[in-house]
């Protein structure tokens, strides 16, 4: 902690220069930037606001936390900051007094990890908050910190039990797991808190902190002792069956923090009750994350979505090899012998036909993690087997991607049918292991066979058909549809449909030029445009946007050439009503231009990158920068139409413009 936190990054005063949590992360970031310690301050910036807009940091107590691992940080680095009216982090109790600001680099290694958690711990402790208010100068601030300088001590005399154990012989035992999207802070602070708040309630109580430091696996005896269990997370929890069995109560981190005794007393009375989670009924991963009373609609999308996101990693690497062997060896390269049989290492045509032979390979596992992952998502691991064979068992038949989802969707529907059969306790331990994957398998393949696989194989030829024939009127309207779903959810539910209805069209015909190609070009040019065109807007008239947005619009540079539309996404989280529409009629000028053009794409994915891979690669960039100059000029039009921008005259970084009024 030493090395992390001196004089020089400590601001006792910081409301005299700040009064949001942008402009105080900027403050304490200045002091960073002065002693070598970022690299980068707007850059570094963008990802603290990054982090920020997954969820606030701030926590009850007076307490702000920002925090992120950046590309741009040197080296660990801590900067505290004092304020006395007081800055809104988004915690539930009001503004926060102490922010601390938590630097991670990239790929910072476990020890400073470890520091940095030592830290989150230590703000649970009031005696040492206490002690940061009352500091008079920055160094006598740095070295409580540091821990140079011992806070007061607690006091000693804990409060009396309110909630008496019912089990005269022994305390309550409570096994919990803490986690959070960074790893870096609300991990070890919910452990903290649980921990602080058991030893109050007379409670034994041992945490497993999952973080960025990696995590050691708490004892499997400790588990088995227990008597609950507390989830307090907002990332998954890694091996989660080891908890199966016992009461369980499973919340977001920040209830870790902040409610402690309440999620004790919950775990206390299902304890009481005898409320047990059945291993055979847990909760699926897709399921866990959703909110009590879901409809079967929103499951389904769900559902999907955890197939789709599994798969993309598979298509972007078939698809880019594939890609790169036809811009290598032309069309031909699809009739190349085996490279097993046939290859010269100083021959183009070798290494383009290797490129293409291991594209089709990787390729190839699309539909079958497409069906194994849905089927995961409603029925966790049980459903990989089923899945798997189902997802295959398409490939077999050409039912293609939509065989995909149907055997995945089958598959899960399957084991969570056989998951509820009361099954006698001697044979519940080979259930996961031989049952369940024979008879699921069987029944897949029974009616993927037999049954759907025919009719769902005809229906993909048949698209496949369709889409091969698309010119015209036809391609254009289909152009400003894909458009609008790529655009509609910057990413969401949508989004991914549109974007797997072409990556199907684009696995079904990987070695003929068709309207798939279109279709990928033109899914991949809209996805592409709303990023770019929040970039473009606040490049242009920056006065309109906060400065997180501003900061946001750089990177949104980089993530929109990228294909990545994710990157439009706090924007429209801050007006959705201004951007999404903005987004929308962009992106549906790009799609319809790109199939006006007939630009193909054989990639997918890439974004800019892959440009020598597309058909007419000049209109293609045109059709882009028409849209990107549609959707920013419509966001600026409409954010300009309520009147002056969110900034105050002479907030950090603006240049010096009147205020312009609106009348009524």
């Amino acid at each position: 902690m030493s090395q992390m936190i001196s004089a020089e990054l400590v601001d006792l005063a910081l409301d005299l220069a700040a009064d949001s949590k942008e402009a105080a992360a900027r403050v304490l970031a200045q002091r960073m930037v002065a002693l070598g310690r970022v690299s980068d301050l707007d850059g570094f910036l963008a990802d603290v606001a990054a982090r920020e807009a997954q969820m606030p940091t701030g926590l009850d107590g007076g307490i702000g936390i920002p925090h992120c691992r950046s590309a741009h940080v040197t080296e660990p680095t801590l900067a505290f900051g004092r304020s006395a009216t007081g800055i809104d982090f988004g915690a539930p109790d009001g503004p926060a007094d102490l922010i601390f600001l938590i630097a991670a680099p990239a790929g910072a290694d476990d020890a400073h990890l470890s520091i940095l958690s030592a830290l989150a711990r230590r703000l649970m402790d009031e005696s040492f908050t206490s002690a940061l208010r009352a500091a008079t100068t920055a160094d006598e601030a740095a070295a409580l910190i540091r821990g140079d300088q011992n806070a007061p001590a607690p006091d000693p005399d804990p409060a009396p039990d309110p909630h008496p154990d019912p089990t005269p012989d022994r305390p309550l035992r409570i096994v919990a797991v803490t986690s959070c999207p960074t790893g870096i802070a609300h991990t070890y602070m919910a452990a903290e808190s649980l921990t602080r708040a058991g030893q109050a309630e007379g409670v034994e109580i041992a945490v497993e902190t999952q973080g960025s430091a990696g995590f050691t696996r708490l004892d499997a005896a400790v588990i088995a002792a227990a008597d609950g269990v507390i989830f307090a997370h907002d990332v998954p929890v890694r091996d989660k069956e080891r908890f199966a069995g016992k009461p369980t109560v499973d919340v977001g981190v920040k209830a870790g923090v902040n409610r402690p005794a309440e999620l004790i007393a919950e775990v206390r009375d299902k304890a009481a009750r005898g409320e047990i989670t059945e291993a055979g009924a847990r909760p699926s991963p897709v399921e866990a994350g959703g909110e009590a009373g879901e409809g079967y609609g929103t499951k389904l999308r769900k559902w999907l979505m955890s197939g789709v996101s599994y798969m993309v990693p598979f298509v972007a690497a078939g698809g880019l090899l594939i890609a790169l062997g036809f811009a290598v060896g032309g069309y031909k390269v699809s009739e190349a012998p085996s490279v097993m049989n046939h290859f010269l290492w100083t021959d183009s045509m070798s290494w383009a036909a290797l490129l293409f032979q291991v594209g089709q390979i990787a390729f190839a596992f699309l539909v079958p993690v497409l069906a194994g992952y849905i089927a995961y998502g409603m029925a966790d691991r049980p459903g990989l087997v089923p899945g798997f064979v189902g997802g295959a068992i398409a490939l077999d038949i050409k039912a293609g991607f939509l065989g995909g989802l149907a055997a995945g969707l089958i598959a899960g529907a399957v084991v969570m049918a056989i998951q509820k059969v009361r099954i006698p306790a001697p044979l519940r331990g080979i259930m996961p292991v031989v049952v369940i994957p024979l008879v699921s398998s069987a029944i897949v393949g029974f009616l993927m066979f037999l049954v759907i696989g025919e009719p769902i194989a005809k229906l993909q030829s048949a698209l496949t058909s369709w889409l091969g024939g698309l010119g015209g009127a036809n391609a254009i309207t289909l152009g400003v549809i894909l458009g609008l779903m790529m655009c509609f959810d910057l990413g969401g539910p949508l989004n991914k449909v549109a974007y797997a209805f072409a990556v199907g069209g684009l696995s079904d015909n990987a070695t003929s030029a068709d309207g798939s190609f279109k279709v990928m070009a033109a899914v991949m040019a809209a996805g592409m445009v709303p990023p770019l065109a929040m970039a473009l807007a606040t490049t242009v008239r920056g006065r309109l946007f906060t400065p997180a947005e501003r900061e946001n619009g750089k990177a949104a540079w980089v993530l929109g050439a990228s294909f990545v539309t994710e990157g439009a996404i706090p924007f429209a989280a801050a007006d959705p009503l201004r951007v999404i529409p903005s987004a929308m009629a962009g992106g549906a000028v790009t799609g319809a231009l790109s199939m006006a053009f007939g630009c193909t794409l054989r990639a997918p994915h890439g974004g800019v990158f892959v440009v020598p891979l597309i058909g007419h690669a000049f209109l293609y960039l045109l059709a882009i920068a028409a849209g990107t100059a549609v959707s920013a000029g419509l966001v600026v039009l409409l954010k300009g139409l309520r009147g002056a921008g969110p900034e105050r005259e002479g907030a950090p970084g603006d240049p010096a413009e009147p205020k312009v009024a609106v009348a009524a």
